[in-house]
């Protein structure tokens, strides 16, 4: 059963679900093991079902190997699902090497999605940062070159800043702009934020649980395997610091019926009828949980706590966000 409304994507973009599906996690990103295959199909159908039809992926992602799994999920039903894709970001042994935003790159990542896909054309294509080696006007105006080929939809951009958004709009109509957003990480409330919503560009925010602080099972200390050891903000002091203040994300949570996790997307999806929550999935059992999140709603006074337990700089330390 189709349940989840449905939004426009800024106001150069077709209608899309008001919750996104974000793939990564269904692939082996940093050199983990693969999550069960048949399970992550299964997901991606699942929510195609319940209505949520934006995918998002890398080209970079597994390899590869998440574009893969996307193209047979959506074998026989291509209509039912929107397609966003980052490109760009380039890997070796699951080691982030850098950038390749060249016009002749792009010209050349575009065709190996649309053939890992399966597809002829992608909804929605976005380089996944811009690291200042090419021009935005290089980066863009190659795009929009794809869009008039008919191999791109629509065009969005991810993680940059305010003024780049600018100068990738005024080259092309901006759809989406992918960005990571939560209670725990609102610094693009300052400028980002506005000038989005000024230029009419959708938001897919990513990221709605903080790496996982906001779930509220989190424990301190960290495994000591766990990767996020690599961020200050999941380090020493500052770590019990910052779950000092998700018990009041829990404590709300729990007088609501729900869970903090449904409290963090909910939250996100408050701020903004052009803001679309991206939620990570790998497993069917999560879907219900995060689908029920789109129904909560806040008091002036809970909205007010929440922004005040997790106004700007409350949270200490950073994570690969604050770049």
């Amino acid at each position: 059963m189709k349940n989840i409304e449905k939004v426009r994507l800024g106001n150069h973009g077709p209608l899309v679900s008001r919750l996104g599906l974000g793939c990564m996690r269904m692939s082996s990103i940093w050199g983990g093991p693969t999550p069960d295959e048949k399970e992550s199909i299964a997901t991606i159908i699942e929510a195609l079902d319940s209505g949520i039809d934006l995918l998002n992926t890398g080209d970079f992602y597994g390899a590869g190997h998440n574009e893969m799994l996307i193209g047979k999920a959506i074998k026989g039903r291509r209509d039912d699902a929107f397609i966003s894709v980052k490109f760009g970001a380039i890997f070796h042994n699951g080691q982030w090497l850098g950038m390749d935003l060249r016009p002749v790159a792009i010209k050349n990542f575009i065709n190996y999605s649309l053939t890992r896909l399966g597809v002829d054309t992608i909804d929605l294509y976005q380089p996944s940062r811009m690291d200042g080696s090419v021009p935005i006007e290089d980066i863009i105006g190659t795009v929009a070159d794809l869009v008039k080929e008919g191999k791109v939809r629509y065009i969005g951009v991810s993680e940059i800043t305010a003024e780049q958004l600018r100068t990738a709009n005024d080259v092309h109509p901006i759809s989406a702009l992918e960005i990571g957003y939560s209670l725990a990480d609102r610094q693009i409330e300052n400028e980002l934020l506005p000038t989005a919503k000024e230029l009419g560009i959708a938001v897919v925010a990513f990221a709605n649980t903080a790496e996982g602080l906001l779930t509220g099972e989190l424990k301190a200390p960290l495994a000591d395997d766990d990767h996020r050891h690599a961020f200050s903000r999941f380090q020493g002091d500052n770590l019990i610091h910052n779950l000092q203040k998700v018990e009041v994300l829990k404590e709300l949570a729990a007088r609501k019926g729900c869970t903090p996790t449904q409290v963090a997307i909910a939250w996100v999806k408050e701020q903004g009828e052009h803001i679309i929550p991206l939620v990570s999935m790998s497993r069917r059992s999560r879907l219900p949980e995060n689908m029920a999140a789109m129904d909560i709603t806040f008091t002036a006074e809970e909205m007010n706590t929440l922004n005040t337990t997790f106004a700007i700089g409350a949270i200490h330390g950073g994570t690969y966000l604050q770049r």
